[in-house]
């Protein structure tokens, strides 16, 4: 079930969920796809384009602006569709809108989905949408089940790896984002190689603790400011990734994803936090213990006082 479906990261991101690559090439895919009544003509479209794919593992689509319709016995949520900060808008305008949004759906999927649902929150601010529409499921799915998106920020930071060290992607590892889908999240390679040697002693360390973290926080922006539109490809790509590895699995490897702990790393229960998580027969277990010096811990502490600040505010608008 994706909601926001009309909008230009479902477009893209749709057909890699038809063609095998997300749930494997055996596992036939039943879409739902939820929009807002304004985007009702623009859904329409959407579902015309599906049939016109013709992908053997599409076997049905249900296309509405109905929560209780679109979340019934759904296995997976991706949770696209978010209220956008526009110009002029206070953080205080935009969570507000947001609380209300994640709140109605979290109570849809506790109704109306599989209790064992997976769901993976896009919409920004992603981790704390992520921390609304866990409360507001009042215990029906497991914290475990609720996730959001920083994938997108591990794979452009390990693009940049290896792209500064001149070498392809598949020779990098280790690169793990910490705290907050924001340009507070701390892109750390202080345990990362590219092939097989340490990051540290191939990349100048000048560039890797400053260019590198501001082009990684700021990756976003930078696209919007040259596409005139946000990330769509490289997100459906990130979403992709995130959800094959929880479902399908890591093979040992750790991968960047924001969820709910039990007080690793000292993150409260209650924050969504990005933190290096190794997936193994549908489930992730954080990799704990990863030493932190004093210039990532700085790093770390500014990302999560900002997501408890969020966490803070939102806490006070559902009231």
């Amino acid at each position: 079930m994706i909601t926001g479906s009309a909008g230009q990261i479902a477009y893209s991101l749709i057909p890699r969920l038809l063609d095998g690559s997300v749930f494997g090439p055996d596992q036939p895919i039943k879409l739902g796809l939820l929009d807002i009544p304004p985007s009702e003509k623009m859904l329409g479209g959407v579902v015309m384009e599906i049939e016109d794919l013709a992908f053997p593992l599409c076997v049905g689509i249900e296309a509405t602006c109905d929560p209780a319709v679109a979340f019934q016995e759904a296995d997976v949520c991706i949770f696209l569709g978010a209220f956008p900060r526009k110009e002029g808008m206070e953080r205080k305008d935009v969570m507000e809108k947001n609380v209300g949004i994640f709140n109605a759906q979290g109570s849809a999927v506790a109704a109306h989905a599989k209790p064992t649902v997976k769901c993976l929150v896009v919409g920004n601010p992603a981790n704390t949408n992520a921390a609304i529409l866990l409360k507001s499921m009042g215990g029906k799915v497991p914290k475990k089940n609720v996730t959001a998106l920083t994938r997108l920020d591990h794979n452009r930071a390990t693009s940049m790896i290896a792209s500064k060290a001149g070498k392809p992607v598949s020779k990098v590892s280790d690169v793990f984002i910490w705290g907050n889908h924001s340009s507070t999240q701390y892109p750390d390679v202080r345990h990362a190689t590219v092939d097989g040697q340490p990051v540290l002693d191939v990349c100048d360390q000048g560039w890797l603790e400053g260019d590198f973290i501001t082009a990684v926080q700021k990756r976003g922006a930078a696209i919007i400011e040259a596409r005139k539109l946000s990330s769509a490809m490289s997100a459906a790509k990130a979403i992709g990734d995130h959800l094959h590895d929880w479902i399908v699995g890591t093979d040992g490897k750790a991968v960047s994803m924001a969820v709910f702990g039990n007080g690793e790393y000292g993150v409260p229960e209650y924050i969504c936090f990005s933190l290096p998580c190794v997936c193994a027969n549908g489930e992730w277990e954080i990799r704990a213990g990863l030493p932190l010096d004093d210039f990532s811990k700085a790093k770390f502490d500014v990302t999560l006082k900002e997501l408890e600040e969020e966490h803070d505010l939102a806490q006070q608008l559902l009231k």
